[in-house]
């Protein structure tokens, strides 16, 4: 590479990292990002222990995960901004030592409205670290190892989610809760210390555009109500509640404004202007619409495996965990290969698997075994590579390098509240398709019914009460319940994976190295 010296160099006139620095670089952005996305997903398998060791209900805990997800979505279309403001670099450090505060401060909290906030802050320092990782990878590398870069990028994004519940599960049986968050002490520090040494003589040029303060106010109260609405409608019945109501307005309203005004405004604080490019606007519909259905399945999977069939932190974490094997086998060997394939054809396969392995989890009964179970997951590994490395270079295809950290920020924003919206949404079906599921099969534990009696029989021949034989009836009617509920939202996750392959074809090739024009 060295005779390509003229021309290799960064935005800021530098040469790209070489050797020993660019690994270590590539180390320290990669756990700092791994530590981030990893974050979203810990505490799913830890809600009931966190609810239960702070009184109250499983469906409040889920305020963990989603208060996180509020915070960091919020953050994330303002990335670009603030990177322009304060440099790319002190940006990316700032964020990293914020987010390791308020982990300490999650950890330590004794109180339910305490751990939100501290998610929140957490979330919201969070926020720009993944979008920046990305752009600060793809500016220290040599053009023609941009594609390894993204990949090793898209590694950690991917395999994150996955490890997890399994880490999550294991420290949560092994220690507390709050371990699950002690973890991100030493990695934060490490790498903002490492990101720091390198990169502060790298810092990108900075603007003082002043600040947006009505977009700003429109994108907080819009997406603060949003997620709000989607959190509390299960509790409050939807839209039956008055509160509900005014936090659906309030956002509508909101949202509806921010476009409008950040279409318009002279210093906007998020750039729409992005979807005007084709590839972006339908790799972000992609890729937000693809991690709503991914995400659903990784919600609710173990929060079956665990209140319905009575695994433990670890084991459900185990047995989702095995999606990340071929995954991150797979994702080095995509990377490399980037530029000779057909992306959206890449793209059509993982949705092809997402499908089917959705369909495959949806025939699934109470009764089956662990290997049953980790079976699919497995197969699911496949398309994950296949799914986040293309539509990361799709709609980053053809953006100058001072667009990236915008339109990595925006598509990040998606991709969070695509997940985000998820959760709220799917475990709010789960519940009431469970019992809508309940009712029905109630119908059939009758005096007329053999079974039903049969059974009831034998448990007073054991030695219960009648009321108490009714009471195990009920258990197992509510466990057939559960499950057959699961397996609709599966399914609905297999439709929505089918759905949406004509949309990655709308996006135009050549898909040429980000940061630069399309080739």
């Amino acid at each position: 590479m060295a005779d390509n010296s003229a021309e290799e160099k960064t935005a800021e006139g530098l040469p790209p990292l070489h050797g020993t620095a660019l690994v270590l670089l590539t180390i320290a952005v990669a756990f700092s990002t791994f530590m981030e996305v990893l974050d979203m997903t810990i505490v799913n398998v830890a809600v009931p222990h966190i609810a239960g060791s702070l009184g109250v209900s499983a469906n409040e805990g889920t305020w963990t995960i989603s208060s996180y997800s509020l915070a960091s979505a919020i953050m994330q279309p303002l990335t670009g901004w603030i990177a322009r403001r304060f440099g790319e670099v002190k940006t990316f450090v700032v964020s990293v030592g914020l987010f390791v505060v308020f982990s300490m401060m999650c950890g330590l909290a004794t109180s339910m409205p305490m751990l939100v906030f501290a998610r929140l802050m957490q979330g919201a320092g969070s926020g720009p670290m993944v979008a920046l990782s990305l752009t600060l990878l793809l500016a220290s590398y040599p053009k023609a190892k941009q594609g390894i870069a993204l990949a090793l990028w898209a590694m950690t994004v991917v395999v994150a989610p996955i490890f997890g519940p399994i880490l999550g599960g294991w420290l949560t049986d092994n220690f507390s809760w709050p371990w699950i968050f002690y973890i991100n002490l030493p990695v934060g520090v490490l790498a903002g210390v490492i990101t720091w040494t390198l990169l502060r003589k790298r810092e990108t040029k900075t603007f003082q555009s002043p600040i947006d303060v009505i977009g700003l106010v429109l994108l907080v109260a819009g997406v603060g109500c949003l997620q709000f609405m989607l959190d509390n409608g299960n509790d409050h019945d939807w839209f039956a509640s008055g509160l509900i109501t005014t936090l659906g307005i309030i956002a509508l309203v909101c949202l509806t404004f921010l476009v409008v005004w950040e279409l318009h405004a002279k210093h906007p604080v998020v750039d729409l202007t992005l979807f005007k490019q084709r590839n972006f606007t339908a790799g972000v519909i992609a890729l937000s619409l693809g991690m709503f259905a991914f995400f659903g399945i990784n919600v609710v999977f173990p929060l079956w495996l665990q209140t319905t069939l009575g695994y433990t932190a670890t084991w459900a974490g185990l047995a989702t965990a095995p999606v990340g094997i071929l995954a991150f086998l797979l994702s080095p060997v995509i990377g490399r290969n980037m530029q000779k394939l057909e992306l959206r054809a890449v793209v059509t396969f993982a949705f092809v698997v997402f499908a089917g392995t959705s369909y495959w989890f949806s025939t699934f009964d109470s009764g089956a075994s662990f290997s049953t179970l980790v079976l699919p997951r497995f197969v699911m590994g496949v398309a994950i590579p296949c799914f986040f490395i293309p539509l990361n270079q799709i709609y980053l295809s053809g953006l100058p390098a001072n667009e990236i950290a915008s339109a990595s920020g925006l598509a990040n924003f998606f991709r969070t509240l695509g997940s985000s919206v998820s959760t709220a949404v799917t475990v709010t079906l789960w519940q009431h398709r469970g019992i809508l599921h309940h009712a029905t099969l109630t119908e059939n534990v009758t005096g007329a019914s053999q079974p039903a009696t049969q059974i009831v029989g034998q448990l007073t021949h054991g030695g219960l009460g009648q009321t108490q034989a009714l009471g195990v009836v009920d258990q197992l009617v509510n466990k057939e319940a559960l499950t057959l509920a699961v397996n609709d939202i599966f399914l609905l996750c297999a439709v929505l994976f089918i759905v949406l392959i004509p949309v990655i074809w709308l996006a135009k090739p050549p898909f040429g190295s980000a940061g630069g024009p399309a080739h």
